[in-house]
C-alpha cells in the first residue's frame, strides 16, 4: 500500500482474528435466486474446505427495501440447500450506533465533509471512470451560500492502492481518479454501504471475503476506509457473476427467479458446475448432505473461472 495514505485514527474494533472465517452477506430484498447460491456456494465451500468458520450476516439496513419476511425466507433457503452457518446472524438494522460511531471517528479526524450536491447535479458536472461516475469536489472546500448539506463525503487521496485477489490476480486503483470523494452517509441518513460492510466485517473478524465480481470496483474503497479505521484487510476473491442473455448481472432488479427449494439439490449441483468444480452427473439428483459431503473435501478454488462474468442457458 502506498505510504501516502493518511494516518490511522485510533482503533475501537475488535482485532481481527486468524483462523478463517467467512461470511455470507445478502441484503434481504427478495428471495435468493441462482447469483446469491453462487455466491453463497463459493463462500461457504471456501471456508469449510479450509476447516474455518462461516457466518451469515444480513445486510438489512435499508427499511424500505428490506424485510424480515425476506430474511426468513434466505435461512430458511439456505438451511433448505444445506447450508450450515456459525453463530447467530448479525443483522445490520441492530448496529445503527456502531455504524455511528466509526462516522464519528471518521468525522473528528477531518476526513468528512457534508455535500449538497444531488445525483443529477453530479452526473451534469463530472466525467465517468469506467462505470463510476467521478465525483468532481464540489462541496470540498465548503457548500456554497444558500445550499443544505445532503449526504456526508470522505476526502481521499492519491495513494495508489494495490491488493491481490485470490481469483482475479493483482488490481490496482487510485480513488482520486476512479471515484473521487466518496459517500459515507447517503441523502436519505442511512450509512452507506461502503462503510457498514467495512465495520461488520472488523466486528466479525472476517479474515477471507469471497463474494461476487460485482463488487470488485468496491474493494479499493473499502480497503482505504480500513486504513482509516485502523481496521486489518481481509484477504479477497471475486467469483464469477451470473449473468442474463442480456449481459445483466442476475438480481431482483433483473427479474431473476427465486430458487426452487423443492429441488435444491439439482440447483445446487448447477452452482458447483457453474464454479468449474465439475461434480459427478451420479450425484445430480443424490440429496444435498452428499452433495455437501462431495463438495467440500474436492473444493479446488484455481479452478474456479477467472471471467468476471459468466452467462448460464437457465436457472429455472
Amino acid at each position: 500500500m502506498d505510504s501516502s495514505i493518511p494516518p490511522e485514527p485510533q482503533n475501537f474494533a475488535i482485532p481481527i482474528q486468524k483462523p478463517y472465517r467467512g461470511r455470507f452477506a445478502p441484503s434481504p430484498s427478495g428471495a435468493l435466486h441462482f447469483g446469491s447460491l453462487v455466491a453463497a456456494t463459493g463462500s461457504y465451500l471456501e471456508a469449510r474446505h479450509q476447516q474455518g468458520r462461516w457466518l451469515v450476516r444480513m445486510e438489512d439496513l435499508d427499511t424500505a427495501r428490506c424485510s424480515s419476511l425476506h430474511s426468513d425466507d434466505i435461512l430458511f433457503t439456505l438451511d433448505a440447500l444445506g447450508f450450515q452457518w456459525d453463530g447467530e446472524v448479525l443483522k445490520q438494522s441492530e448496529r445503527k450506533d456502531i455504524y455511528r460511531e466509526a462516522f464519528e471517528a471518521l468525522r473528528l479526524k477531518g476526513q468528512l465533509y457534508p455535500c449538497a450536491c444531488s445525483r443529477k447535479e453530479i452526473a451534469d458536472s463530472t466525467h465517468f471512470g469506467g462505470a463510476e461516475q467521478i465525483y468532481p469536489g464540489t462541496c470540498r472546500n465548503g457548500i456554497k451560500k444558500g445550499r443544505s448539506p445532503r449526504s456526508h463525503r470522505i476526502r481521499v487521496n492519491d495513494a495508489l492502492i494495490r491488493f491481490n485477489d485470490l481469483l482475479q490476480g493483482s488490481v490496482h486503483q487510485q480513488l482520486s481518479h476512479s471515484v473521487g470523494d466518496f459517500v459515507i452517509q447517503r441523502a436519505d441518513g442511512f450509512y452507506a454501504y461502503q462503510l457498514t460492510v467495512v465495520v461488520d466485517d472488523a466486528f466479525q473478524g472476517i479474515t477471507d471475503v469471497v463474494r461476487g465480481s460485482d463488487l470488485l470496483d468496491s474493494t479499493a474503497r473499502q480497503i482505504y476506509l480500513q486504513k482509516q479505521l485502523h481496521f486489518v484487510t481481509p484477504r479477497y476473491a471475486h467469483l464469477p457473476v451470473v449473468v442474463n442473455h442480456q449481459g445483466e448481472k442476475l438480481s431482483k432488479q433483473t427479474l431473476a427467479p427465486a430458487l426452487n427449494k423443492k429441488n435444491g439439490a439439482l440447483e445446487l449441483f448447477k452452482a458447483l458446475q457453474f464454479l468449474g468444480q465439475n461434480p459427478p452427473q451420479s450425484l445430480m439428483n443424490a440429496p444435498v448432505s452428499t452433495l455437501w459431503d462431495w463438495a467440500i473435501p474436492h473444493w479446488e478454488r484455481h479452478k474456479v473461472p477467472k471471467q468476471p462474468a459468466l452467462f448460464i442457458e437457465s436457472t429455472n
